[in-house]
């Protein structure tokens, strides 16, 4: 792969966690104004996969072929994993703190990378470990790990952040070995129109046009589907496609970085020296990645066109 490649693909997942801290800070603005951890993940699926069907259809209808032997493959992307990444955080962060719901949630990276070197035969070399320590580490001090009452917080929050990992581990490795076929922008639209139709069927249908949502309300949600969904989303997708999973997962261990600078910057909140030096653990692990020029010969870019 070319250096370019590698280094495009981590400027796409810096640019993923930049805007789902920013989605992070909205949402827990819209909880705290009485909409729902539901409403908020049906709006958010819906719009972002309505705006990629529409957008494909009039521009690349290509993008929406699949072979329909891969359905059940998209069925267990979208209607499992990518609707459950979508509503554990949310009820998570609706539970407890935010920092508590991130530092949780990113766990993901280590069962990324074990599943990475046992399935999808992703080797685990110095460069990695030494990324994934300092990317944890790192989150463990951001989101001030060290002062927080795990045991103490609602145990429902805790639950939520848990298996929101495991979610988003599950789609990235699933997302990587979709790219193995399609393009990136197809594997995403699929994941979100059957994660949409999964919390269509779940929970009351369009119940958001009913529900008498503010224009700030709604305001919220539409940013939350276009800058923290369909975005974020294929941007990390374009990612691992150039990276895959254990370094872009690595790599957007950027986000509660980028949400505690915008805490700081908007919301006055400040920020402890350990949660600084966390802030350097967590770029110190992508600059030691970007910088250790390793080769991944099974990135999802190089087995489709054969580079």
């Amino acid at each position: 792969m070319r250096l370019s490649d590698t280094r495009r693909g981590y400027l796409y997942v810096t640019s993923a966690a930049l805007l789902w801290a920013t989605s992070g800070i909205v949402a827990k603005a819209l909880f705290t104004h009485g909409m729902t951890p539901f409403d908020l993940v049906q709006i958010r699926v819906t719009l972002a996969a309505g705006l990629l069907a529409g957008g494909y259809g009039l521009f690349a209808p290509g993008l929406l072929k699949i072979r329909a032997r891969d359905l059940p493959y998209f069925l267990v992307l979208g209607g499992v994993a990518m609707a459950g990444v979508q509503f554990t955080y949310f009820l998570a962060i609706s539970k407890i703190q935010v920092a508590a719901a991130v530092l949780i949630q990113y766990l993901a990276p280590i069962l990324i990378a074990l599943f990475g070197v046992l399935f999808f035969k992703e080797r685990m070399t110095p460069v990695k470990i030494a990324a994934l320590a300092l990317a944890v580490g790192g989150c463990f001090f951001v989101a001030g790990g060290y002062s927080l009452a795990l045991l103490s917080m609602n145990r429902l929050g805790i639950a939520a952040a848990l298996v929101s990992a495991v979610c988003f581990a599950s789609y990235s490795l699933l997302g990587e070995w979709g790219m193995h076929r399609y393009s990136p922008w197809t594997v995403l639209f699929y994941a979100l129109a059957l994660a949409a139709v999964t919390w269509h069927l779940v929970y009351s249908p369009f119940h958001y046009l009913t529900a008498g949502f503010t224009s700030a309300q709604w305001a919220g949600s539409v940013y939350i589907a276009l800058m923290g969904t369909m975005v974020p989303f294929g941007l990390f997708l374009q990612g691992i496609n150039h990276i895959r999973s254990t370094r872009a997962s690595i790599t957007a261990c950027l986000e509660p970085i980028s949400a505690g600078v915008l805490a700081f910057f908007l919301l006055g909140e400040r920020l402890a020296a350990l949660q600084i030096l966390g802030a350097g653990l967590v770029i110190a692990a992508v600059v030691v990645m970007v910088l250790s020029r390793e080769r991944e010969e099974l990135a999802p870019s190089r087995i489709r066109t054969g580079r």
